[in-house]
């Protein structure tokens, strides 16, 4: 088991700040990198065009669609991943193939201690859906919470119907661990969810090698 982490000197939190390597995939070039302010535009572009292919999994929130994906709305959801990505609780990162943003993935509610756990969540454009992007990012955060995240255990939820998120967990190994039934208001109604997870002592040589070992990446 991986021990528990003190947050570093300076008020620094394991794992964040980040800096983690990039894969060649067949959509492109994947590298994951800190959400910046200046990512509303091209975040809203995109949130707003891909509306039909994210909604049905999203957690329902106040709000229309246009309201909670303009870009105005950005500073505020940027600023809370960088409190809570500063307090050690997140650890947020934005997907960009071939240097254009492509998603988001986000590792949150970060328990230290004797727990050592967090969630992992993702979103592609639908344009990246189908080139190997979020396989190779969580791949990547994984790999990272792992080592010098400290953390020992990462889990994942997806809504049953959800099938292109459930074979990117299978093909990184993750095990179904049960179903949380009626777990989160998606779309206007509570939702099952199935439960994945992994641990370090599942992945001892990380995901990251597994991928390459399979042909589905290279390092770029």
């Amino acid at each position: 088991m991986v021990p528990p982490v003190p947050v570093a000197a300076g008020g620094r939190h394991p794992g964040w700040p980040a800096r983690l390597g990039r894969l060649r995939v067949a959509a492109g070039v994947v590298e994951l990198r800190k959400p910046r302010l200046t990512d509303a535009a091209v975040w809203s572009r995109t949130r707003l065009a891909d509306r039909r292919h994210l909604e049905s999994w999203e957690p329902t929130a106040p709000g229309t669609w246009e309201e909670r994906n303009s870009a105005l709305s950005w500073p505020g959801q940027w600023s809370t991943l960088r409190a809570l990505a500063r307090r050690g609780m997140s650890l947020p990162f934005v997907i960009t193939v071939d240097g254009r943003f492509a998603g988001q993935i986000t590792v949150g509610n970060v328990v230290r201690g004797s727990l050592c756990s967090a969630w992992v969540g993702y979103w592609v454009a639908s344009g990246t859906t189908s080139g190997g992007v979020a396989t190779a990012a969580v791949a990547l955060v994984v790999d990272h919470c792992f080592t010098l995240g400290g953390l020992h255990r990462l889990e994942a939820t997806v809504r049953p119907e959800n099938l292109p998120s459930l074979r990117v967990l299978e093909k990184l190994g993750f095990r179904q661990e049960g179903v949380f039934q009626r777990y989160l208001d998606v779309d206007g109604a509570w939702r099952d969810h199935l439960c994945f997870a992994l641990t370090t002592e599942d992945v001892p040589n990380g995901l990251v090698s597994r991928l390459l070992t399979a042909g589905r990446a290279h390092i770029d």
